[in-house]
């Protein structure tokens, strides 16, 4: 295994000359170059977070608020007057619990999805890999993800909703949201470079897709013949998943191998089809 140093001076090194030329092919991404270019994912990623709450009133508070009010107006609506079935948990909990993941996967394919509009003063002046544009506006919506979960823990006390061991597999289920929001928010900001109407396509589509996917309501509302169809959303055994890491339910594995393979499909796709159309965007953005 060569040492960290080599691989920096494969990149940066001053004793050779790089030539930059448009790949043949379709490729995958280069995690070495990636890995060498590590300083500026972090510099990205602080840069998205002090955007996002520079010269707020409520600072970090927003973290809190976002999920909370949504979970508030869910229960009043779809807990108190629809009274949809909840598995036996209080609604705030059974709802809330799957927030956290909808909410970090669609504010993570939303920043993503124009994160290259964002950022053309970069794209179209200096070379860097681009795929680390849309990689640091997912990693800023982490912190947020964080301070939603102890609100969780403090919503579980409240309701005396103990904790069990499956909870250790929320950082498994974590990887896969990050995978699809990775997928989908790449695939989607290479598509906004080259269709700018693809900008206004992306706030639908993330409402379309929160109702396909079982947020505020029990998968086991829906009849089970169809339920393999809500299933092929890749965000269905995620969400379940939560659900049965912090609540204690059992897991659905069936749903939950299909959602990682959709995932891991979707994150395959939406990487191969950037880095194939990377070359083009210092020209058109």
């Amino acid at each position: 295994m060569r040492h960290t140093n080599q691989i920096h001076d494969e990149y940066f090194g001053s004793d050779h000359v790089t030539v930059i030329e448009p790949p043949k092919g379709w490729h995958m991404f280069d995690l070495r170059e990636l890995w060498a270019y590590r300083e500026l994912l972090g510099v990205l990623t602080t840069r998205d977070i002090k955007v996002r709450y520079k010269q707020t009133v409520l600072g970090v508070t927003w973290a809190v608020i976002q999920p909370v009010v949504t979970m508030i107006v869910f229960t009043i609506v779809f807990g108190k007057l629809a009274k949809l079935p909840t598995d036996g948990y209080p609604y705030p909990i059974f709802v809330y619990s799957a927030l956290l993941p909808w909410m970090f996967f669609a504010n993570a394919i939303g920043t993503a999805g124009g994160s290259l509009i964002g950022s053309s003063h970069l794209v179209s002046k200096v070379y860097f890999p681009r795929l680390i544009i849309p990689l640091s506006s997912i990693g800023s919506g982490l912190i947020d993800l964080a301070i939603s979960t102890g609100i969780l823990l403090l919503l579980m006390l409240y309701y005396g909703v103990p904790l069990t061991m499956q909870i250790f597999a929320a950082p498994i289920l974590l990887i896969a949201v990050i995978f699809t929001a990775l997928g989908v928010g790449t695939l989607l900001s290479a598509l906004t470079v080259a269709y700018r109407d693809f900008r206004f396509v992306v706030p639908f589509m993330i409402q379309i897709w929160l109702f396909c996917t079982p947020v505020v309501y029990a998968m086991s509302l829906v009849p089970e013949h169809w339920q393999w169809i809500l299933g092929l959303n890749p965000m269905t055994g995620i969400v379940e998943g939560f659900r049965a890491a912090f609540l204690g339910k059992p897991f659905d594995l069936t749903t939950l191998i299909i959602s990682f393979f959709i995932s891991t499909l979707i994150f395959l796709i939406g990487i191969a089809y950037f880095e194939k159309v990377e070359r083009r965007f210092a020209d058109i953005i």
